[in-house]
C-alpha cells in the first residue's frame, strides 16, 4: 500500500496547514478570552465571534466541507486525501468547525446527502452546507444500554400525515447550540419487526412543539459551550412523513452509512491531539530543570517520548489502512479496520496526553495548556459512537469467522 497521498491531497494539505499555523492557533487564546467574557456576561451559549470570522476566511479561501466525498458539493476528497487534513485540524479542538468539518454536523450531512429527498436536501442540507445553520444526532438514551442500539426505546409512530415522537435522548452533541436548526432522531418505529428492522431516523425542526433541552451534560467539569452535549425530551412531537429518512424500519442501514466515516474522522483528528501532545511534552521537558538536570535527560521520558512517537505512528498506519479500505472496498467490508483504529486511537491520545499532563505538572491541569481540554475530548471518544468493549467484540467475532468451517 502506498501511504502518500495525492497531488491534489498534498496541496489541500498545505493550505490547511499554513491556516492552521497563521490564522487559528493565534486565535486560540482570544477565543478563549471571548468565552470567558460571554460567561461573565450571561451568553456563555453566544457562538464565538473569533470562529465565526473564521469560518468566513476559510470559506472564502476555498478551504470547506473538505470531509464529503464523492460530491459536487464539498471538496470530492477520498477519506485517504482527508485523513491527513483531519488530523492537522485535530491540534486544535475547534479547529473543524472553522472549515464546516465538525462533527456532528459532518455525519448529518453525509446522511442527508445519501439518503436525504429533494426536498430534505433543499431544506437542510443545502443551509448546512453553507454553514448557515448547524444540527444535532439524536441516538443515545439515558434509561436504556445504548451501546446495544437494538435498545432503544424511543417512540416514532405514524399517525395519519404525521409521525409523534416520545423519549428521551442524552449527550445529543451541538443541542446547545442556538444555531441548532435540525435533529436527526433515531427511533422504534416497528417493534413487531425483526431485531434490526424495529428503528426508523427522522429529521426533528428544532423549534418543532414539544423538543425540549434539558439540560447540558459536562464533560470532566466542561459543558462544551456554545456547542453543548444535552439531555433532551421528546414530548408528543409531531413532523410530517416527509420527515422520516430512507423509510420505517431502515435505521440501522442508515446508522452504519454514517458512523463509519463519523468514526474514522474522530480517530484522525485523535492523531491530531496526539501529535500536539506530544510536541508540547518535549518542548516542556526540554526547558525545565528538577533535581539539577534538565527533565529532557532523565530515561523515564526517554521512555515515554520513545513510546508515544511509535504508538502514534501505529495509529496513523491504521487509520489510514482503514480510510484506504473504505475507499476501495467500501464500509461495509471494512468494518473490521475500522472497528479497530475507534479502539486504538483513542487509547494512544488518552495515554500520550496523559503523559503530556505529567510533563507539565500541575499546569498540565489548568488552562495553561490545552491538555486538560484535550484529555477530556480523547477519553470522551472511548465511550462515543461505540465503546472501546462493543468494537473488541466485534472484531473477535469476525477474526473468529474467519476459522469457522
Amino acid at each position: 500500500m502506498n501511504f502518500d497521498t495525492t497531488p491534489r491531497g498534498r496541496e489541500l494539505w498545505a493550505r490547511v496547514d499554513a491556516f492552521m499555523r497563521e490564522r487559528i492557533e493565534p486565535q486560540e487564546q482570544a477565543a478563549r478570552e471571548e468565552l470567558a467574557a460571554n460567561t461573565a456576561a450571561g451568553r456563555r451559549w453566544t457562538p464565538l465571534q473569533t470562529i465565526q470570522n473564521l469560518k468566513q476566511q476559510a470559506k472564502a479561501e476555498g478551504l470547506w466541507n473538505l470531509f464529503l466525498p464523492d460530491s459536487d458539493q464539498g471538496a470530492g476528497l477520498t477519506n485517504f486525501e482527508y485523513a491527513p487534513l483531519a488530523e492537522r485540524m485535530g491540534h486544535v479542538l475547534w479547529a473543524s468547525e472553522v472549515f464546516n468539518c465538525s462533527a456532528p454536523d459532518t455525519g448529518n450531512m453525509e446522511v442527508l446527502a445519501r439518503y436525504g429527498t429533494p426536498a430534505q436536501q433543499e431544506r437542510w442540507l443545502k443551509p448546512l452546507l453553507a454553514g448557515e445553520i448547524r444540527s444535532g444526532f439524536a441516538m443515545t438514551e439515558p434509561e436504556v444500554a445504548s451501546s446495544d442500539a437494538t435498545n432503544i426505546a424511543t417512540r416514532i409512530e405514524r399517525d395519519g400525515d404525521a409521525y409523534v415522537i416520545n423519549g428521551r435522548k442524552w449527550w445529543t452533541s451541538g443541542a446547545g447550540d442556538p444555531r441548532c436548526a435540525v435533529y436527526i432522531v433515531m427511533g422504534r418505529s416497528n417493534p413487531e419487526a425483526g431485531k434490526h428492522e424495529q428503528q426508523s431516523m427522522i429529521l426533528v425542526p428544532a423549534d418543532a412543539p414539544g423538543v425540549k433541552v434539558v439540560r447540558a451534560l459536562p464533560v470532566f467539569g466542561n459543558d462544551d459551550a456554545p456547542h453543548g452535549h444535552c439531555e433532551m425530551l421528546f414530548e408528543n412531537v409531531r413532523v410530517p412523513v416527509e420527515n422520516l429518512l430512507l423509510g420505517e424500519g431502515r435505521g440501522f442501514e442508515i446508522a452504519q452509512g454514517r458512523l463509519g466515516p463519523g468514526r474514522i474522522h474522530h480517530c484522525m483528528r485523535l492523531i491530531g491531539m496526539s501529535e500536539r501532545a506530544l510536541r508540547l511534552m518535549c518542548e516542556r521537558l526540554s526547558s525545565r530543570v528538577a533535581f539539577g538536570k534538565p527533565l529532557a535527560t532523565q530515561g523515564v521520558w526517554h521512555e515515554r517520548i520513545a513510546q508515544s512517537r511509535i504508538l502514534i505512528d501505529q495509529a496513523r498506519l491504521l487509520t489510514l489502512n482503514a480510510a484506504h479500505m473504505m475507499d476501495t472496498v467500501g464500509n461495509k467490508v471494512a468494518k473490521q479496520e475500522i472497528a479497530m483504529i475507534k479502539v486504538v486511537a483513542p487509547n494512544v491520545a488518552t495515554q500520550v496526553i496523559d503523559w503530556a499532563i505529567q510533563a507539565w505538572g500541575g499546569a498540565g491541569v489548568s488552562d495553561v495548556t490545552p491538555l486538560a481540554e484535550l484529555y477530556g475530548a480523547a477519553r470522551t471518544l472511548r465511550l462515543a459512537d461505540g465503546p472501546d468493549e462493543v468494537h473488541r467484540v466485534s472484531i473477535a467475532k469476525q477474526e473468529l469467522g474467519r476459522y469457522r468451517g
